[in-house]
């Protein structure tokens, strides 16, 4: 099977991903076990795509996905390259709110977020058919450039990134391990160890 020539890795762990918060675009740190990560990242990154070195390296710019570009690069020699249009969902109203709290006060609209519904809008905020149309574009101009690359980024991007790439095959309600490095070809995604699971799976 060929190699994909984008891969998308998630950033490390923050104490929001543990608290099992909102953080939208906020601007949330590494935590120890993050910065772990993405130095373990960081060594699996070195190992290019199938076999050819990564020649470009792109990034959020938040801060969660700018320190992870920043360890991964020093592993690579590359330096990374921030793209607005790979943030993560603006979450809005329920920015720095606990999951628990959200599902308690609003159990229909939590259920389209986890269940990954392709109309889900977070209230106040951004839906997924919004965030598709800047990921989309910001990852076909990466194509367009230097390849093989590499993009961290957030774990909605690439569930996003995934499934307007395969359609029913990959759905929004699947998980991306922090710290994951997924091939941009679902395809290829299917038969990846992305780091953190044994393949890229639906969660159970």
């Amino acid at each position: 099977m060929t190699p994909a020539n984008v891969y998308l890795a998630r950033h490390g762990q923050t104490a929001y991903n543990l608290e099992r918060r909102f953080q939208g675009h906020l601007p949330v740190p590494l935590d120890e076990t993050g910065r772990a990560q993405a130095v373990d990242l960081a060594e699996r990154a070195s190992a290019g795509a199938g076999g050819a070195p990564f020649v470009a390296l792109w990034c959020s710019p938040l801060l969660r996905a700018r320190e992870t570009a920043d360890i991964v690069a020093a592993r690579l020699g590359l330096e990374p390259r921030e793209e607005p249009r790979l943030m993560e969902t603006d979450a809005g109203d329920w920015t720095d709110r606990l999951f628990t709290d959200v599902q308690a006060n609003d159990p229909h609209g939590f259920a389209g977020f986890i269940e990954g519904s392709p109309d889900f809008g977070f209230p106040g905020g951004e839906s997924f058919a919004q965030q598709g149309v800047r990921v989309a574009a910001g990852l076909a101009d990466i194509e367009r450039g230097e390849l093989p690359a590499l993009v961290v980024c957030h774990g909605v991007v690439i569930r996003i990134a995934l499934f307007q790439r395969a359609g029913h095959r990959v759905a929004l309600a699947e998980r991306v391990p922090n710290a994951a490095l997924v091939p941009l070809d679902p395809a290829v995604a299917e038969n990846t160890d992305v780091g953190g699971v044994k393949r890229y799976r639906p969660a159970e």
